[in-house]
């Protein structure tokens, strides 16, 4: 916290537990959503703060604020209008906000986030009135360091930085500066289900120009009015970012966010060894759909390592998602080269194979063309996802392609006779841009699909059981994440740290009854970050990676998650 909001208000602990000293009066006090709590301050307090007449004279406690500010969420006539009430609410009282979030957070999360959030940032630059967060220019880079301070926090202060380029938001594609949404809807998301304190982190977009035409014709876009830099550029000013932060904020994880399949995939290879990373589309991803994968396998009674996965959009989130079954597979038993054999993935371009077109992240995973030479072709020289799905007959068919429909009938009913228990996963957001919807993939397979989507879906109805549709929703994973990184200030997050957040999210679901979910519903979100914090940060200590030590671990997760309380008032 700076100094000059050090001489307005400062927040600490004591043995009566956490209190904010106000040195401002007044009008400042309602101004700041970090220490207003409108009527929910005392008698004594408003006095004190010089708050009489400022306020109605009622002291409503935050319980029936919360109340309140739900049933005005409720009035909202769309789902937009939801997601700028809470914008609003997030910029007039901070601890109503997360509260409210908290306390609704099934409800809520797809406003927040996917898939409301799209909608939110393609019309960022009309509704936006309050900047928050961190804008860094790459016409600017000097101004980076003092841009990443202006925010006030202390060197040891930030625990998580969410970062985009905005490259390659959710389903849109490249959304410019509008992208720093996605950023703090993460971010609200890590403190309203893993109790990270919504002071220690920091939302930043790298504005780095846009190719949206639409954007740049637009006289009320607010960022940069060029094309998107690439190259060399676009290198230098990546590596500053990364080099700055770490020195700058030492303790922080990087959450990197929407980025270009191409780069997301190169930061992580670059610099993952040596830096604290997290990519939500590849490493949260992959977590979730293992967990899923994980649960579907031990309802069957198999082993992963006996499947036969195709992934159908070999990008950032396919090839994390390939990665981390690899790594399931070999803890089974399998050698690499086996695991491998054991997944097929496909571009735009038809099935990864030698002499095909892909690039060089997604070249581990193409078979090698004398394999196909047997395979029975639509098309002669060409390996469509019909052709996959009919030679390979799949146990696990995963979409990760923003195709809308890919997973058509034909396909499903291909796949579905060659496999009992047929394991689908149209994962696209947003819901438009799904492979296939739950209603259809039931009724294709006689209720036989276990089926997990990216976007919430109704339980489905089919002869006479009710289907529950898992959503693998990343938020399943990355609050705890961050959660257990930060409690054990890891050095580094590890695919051992991610491997690990899947087998406890996998352990936090029962699918042994006929149409229950292959993962755990939103509503226990918290406890299930709670879990899936203790695990990452037990697994840091045991690859060495804290760099605190942990006398009670249960206790000290639980220590370290923020609630959203109003503290204890002491008059400055």
């Amino acid at each position: 916290m700076s100094d000059g909001q050090r001489s307005l208000f400062e927040f600490g602990h004591d043995q009566q537990g956490r209190f904010v000293r106000i040195t401002a009066r007044g009008s400042a006090v309602l101004a700041d959503p970090r220490i207003n709590r409108g009527s929910a301050f005392t008698v004594a307090e408003r006095e004190a703060l010089g708050l009489d007449g400022l306020i109605p004279d009622g002291v409503i406690g935050i319980d029936a604020q919360v109340r309140q500010a739900y049933r005005q969420y409720g009035a909202q006539p769309d789902d937009l209008s939801k997601y700028l009430f809470l914008d609003s609410a997030h910029d007039s009282d901070e601890v109503l906000y997360y509260r409210l979030l908290a306390d609704h957070l099934a409800e809520m999360l797809p406003v927040v986030d996917t898939p409301t959030v799209g909608r939110a940032i393609g019309q960022y630059s009309h509704w936006y009135q309050r900047p928050r967060g961190v804008y860094l220019s790459i016409d600017d880079p000097d101004a980076m360091e003092e841009s990443l301070l202006a925010m006030g926090q202390d060197p040891h202060g930030v625990d998580v930085i969410a970062t985009t380029d905005s490259e390659a938001i959710l389903g849109l594609g490249d959304q410019g500066v509008g992208g720093v949404a996605i950023t703090i809807g993460k971010l609200a998301v890590y403190t309203a289900a893993g109790g990270l304190h919504p002071h220690r982190l920091l939302p930043v977009v790298l504005d780095v120009g846009t190719d949206n035409l639409a954007l740049l014709s637009d006289n009320s876009y607010v960022g940069l009015r060029h094309s998107r830099t690439r190259g060399a550029e676009y290198d230098e000013f990546l590596a500053r970012y990364i080099e700055t932060v770490t020195r700058v904020f030492p303790d922080a994880m990087i959450h990197w966010e929407d980025f270009g399949a191409v780069n997301a995939t190169r930061i992580l290879a670059c610099y993952g060894d040596d830096h604290r990373l997290f990519n939500d589309d590849i490493q949260g991803t992959g977590a979730v759909a293992l967990a899923a994968l994980a649960t579907a396998v031990r309802a069957s009674r198999k082993r992963l390592a006996d499947q036969r996965i195709v992934i159908f959009g070999a990008g950032s989130a396919g090839t994390g998602i390939a990665r981390l079954a690899m790594r399931f597979m070999t803890q089974e038993g399998l050698s690499p080269e086996d695991a491998v054999g054991r997944i097929w993935a496909l571009n735009s371009h038809g099935l990864l194979h030698g002499s095909g077109q892909m690039f060089d992240y997604q070249r581990p995973w193409a078979r090698a063309d004398e394999d196909l030479a047997d395979w029975v072709l639509d098309v002669p020289g060409e390996y469509g996802l019909a052709d996959v799905v009919r030679n390979v007959q799949p146990t696990v068919l995963i979409g990760c392609s923003t195709v809308a429909g890919a997973f058509d009938e034909g396909i499903v009913t291909t796949m579905a006779d060659h496999c009992d228990r047929p394991v689908i996963m149209p994962l696209s957001n947003p819901t438009e841009r799904a492979e296939a919807v739950p209603t259809d993939l039931l009724a294709w397979t006689g209720g036989r699909a276990r089926v997990v989507t990216g976007s919430p879906f109704a339980p489905v109805e089919f002869d006479g059981i009710a289907h529950h549709i898992a959503q693998a929703n990343n938020a399943l994973v990355f609050p705890g994440i961050g959660l257990g990184v930060t409690a054990a200030r890891a050095s580094r997050v590890s695919s051992g740290m991610i491997a690990a957040a899947a087998r406890e999210l996998s352990r936090a679901t029962d699918a042994s009854a006929t149409g229950s979910s292959l993962l755990p519903p939103i509503s226990g979100l918290r406890a299930i970050s709670a879990r899936v914090g203790l695990a990452v940060a037990l697994t840091a200590v045991e690859e060495g990676l804290a760099t605190v030590e942990f006398t009670d671990p249960v206790q000290e997760i639980l220590d370290a998650m923020w609630e959203p309380e109003y503290p204890r008032v002491v008059v400055g």
